[in-house]
C-alpha cells in the first residue's frame, strides 16, 4: 500500500470512528458518501488488501445508516467489478428490494451460490431482479423457475443470457401449458433440446404454433413436422426413436442377453438419470414391449411405474429411484413417496400382472384405432 493510500486510509478510519461515536445520521451518510467517492475514484487500482479495508468500513457504516443511503450505495457499487465483496453480499441479502435490486441485477461480485441462496429465501421482487442479469447459469434459473411467479418466469425465459438445464426445460414446458405467451417464448429459445420442443409443440395451442411459424417462416413446415413427430413419440412408433435411444436399447439388450441385467442395474440407470436405459431395462425384466413400458413410465401419475416394478419384483428402494428420476427429468412436482410406498406394499403381483395385460392390449389395438 502506498504512503498516500495509507494516509487516506488512516484519515478514513479516524473519521469513521468519530462519525460512529458522536456523529449524527447526516454525518454518517456524508462519511459514507466520501468513502464511496474515494473508493470509486481508485477502484481499478486497489489491491485486495485495500479493497478489504473498504469492505470493513462499508460494513461498519451500513449498520448505522438509513435504507435510502444503503440503496444509493448499492446503485453506485453495483456496476463496479472490483466492489468490496462482503458489502455487495450484504446489500444483496437486504430485505428491502430498493437496496438489493441494483446488486442482484448487475454485480459481478455475486457468484451462483449467493444468487441461489437469495433466490431460495427472498421475495419475488428479489427473484425478478436476478432474472434480469446479463447472464444466468442453469443452476440459478432452476431456482427461478421453481420458486418464481409467472412474471419472474417470463422475465427469465425472455433473458437471452439465461441458460437452462434439462430439469429447467422440463418444468418450463409443463408450466407453459395454457400459457400461450410463455409457450411461444420457450419455443423461440435457440438452445431448447429437441425432445422438450416436441413436447411443447404437442401441447401447444394453434395460436402458439402460428406464432412460431410467423417468427421463423422458413421453418413453418418444421412446426407441423414436430407435431407429427410428437404424436409418433406419444405412440412409441419406431420412426420416433432417436439414435441415442437406439444405442440405449442396444446396450440393455446386450446386458439382458448376457444375463447381466438385474434390479441393481436398473437402480444404477435410474440414479444416473438415464431414462431410455431404465425404461428398456424395466421392459425387459417385466417382459413387455419397450413401447408399453414407455407409455406407462411417462404418465403424469406414478401408478404405471408401480405396476411395472411389482411385476418385475423390485424392492421399494429401486422403485423410489425410478420415481425420483421421473420427477427430475420431467420437471414435475415431487411425487408423494410415502403414499406410493404404501400403495406399492399393498399392490399384489397378480393384480399388477392383470393391469399390465390391459396395457398390452391397449398398445396392440391403438394403431388400428
Amino acid at each position: 500500500m502506498s504512503s498516500k493510500s495509507a494516509h487516506a486510509s488512516i484519515e478514513l478510519l479516524d473519521e469513521l470512528q468519530t462519525a460512529l461515536s458522536h456523529g449524527t445520521v447526516a454525518r454518517r451518510v456524508e462519511t459514507l458518501r466520501r468513502v464511496t467517492d474515494l473508493f470509486l475514484n481508485g477502484a481499478v487500482d486497489y489491491s485486495d488488501e485495500q479493497i478489504a479495508l473498504f469492505d470493513d468500513v462499508f460494513q461498519c457504516l451500513m449498520r448505522h445508516i438509513e435504507a435510502s443511503a444503503k440503496a444509493l450505495l448499492a446503485r453506485r457499487l453495483a456496476p463496479v467489478d472490483s466492489a468490496p465483496p462482503a458489502t455487495i453480499r450484504t446489500l444483496a441479502f437486504d430485505d428491502l428490494i430498493e437496496v438489493a435490486a441494483p446488486v442482484l441485477s448487475q454485480s459481478e461480485r455475486l457468484d451462483d451460490e449467493a444468487l441461489i441462496e437469495t433466490a431460495r429465501n427472498k421475495s419475488q421482487a428479489h427473484l425478478m431482479a436476478i432474472s434480469t442479469r446479463a447472464t444466468l447459469s442453469g443452476a440459478v434459473t432452476d431456482v427461478l423457475i421453481l420458486r418464481g411467479n409467472d412474471e419472474v418466469v417470463h422475465s427469465t425465459v425472455n433473458n437471452p443470457g439465461a441458460e437452462f438445464t434439462e430439469r429447467g426445460y422440463g418444468r418450463l414446458v409443463a408450466r407453459a401449458e395454457g400459457d400461450d405467451n410463455l409457450a411461444t417464448c420457450i419455443g423461440l429459445r435457440p438452445q431448447i433440446p429437441r425432445h422438450h420442443y416436441l413436447k411443447l409443440i404437442a401441447k401447444a395451442s394453434a395460436t402458439v404454433r402460428a406464432r412460431l411459424e410467423a417468427a421463423h417462416p422458413p421453418l413453418a413446415g418444421e412446426v407441423s413436422a414436430a407435431v407429427r413427430e410428437a404424436t409418433r413419440r406419444a405412440r412409441s412408433a419406431p420412426a420416433a426413436v432417436t439414435r441415442e435411444t437406439a444405442i440405449a436399447h442396444a446396450l440393455v439388450k446386450s446386458l439382458y442377453d448376457d444375463g447381466r441385467l438385474d434390479e441393481q442395474q436398473v437402480a444404477a440407470f435410474a440414479d444416473a438419470g438415464k431414462f431410455d436405459e431404465t425404461n428398456a431395462a424395466i421392459a425387459a425384466l417385466a417382459n413387455v414391449p419397450v413401447a408399453v413400458a414407455e407409455t406407462m413410465m411417462v404418465e403424469s401419475r406414478a401408478e404405471g411405474v408401480l405396476i411395472l416394478a411389482k411385476v418385475s419384483g423390485f424392492s421399494w428402494s429401486t422403485v423410489k429411484a425410478i420415481i425420483n428420476m421421473r420427477d427430475d427429468l420431467g420437471g414435475m412436482d415431487r411425487t408423494n413417496l410415502e403414499a406410493c410406498r404404501q400403495t406399492y406394499e399393498r399392490l399384489r403381483t397378480s393384480t399388477a400382472q392383470q393391469v399390465l395385460r390391459f396395457h398390452r392390449m391397449q398398445q396392440t389395438t391403438a394403431p388400428a384405432a
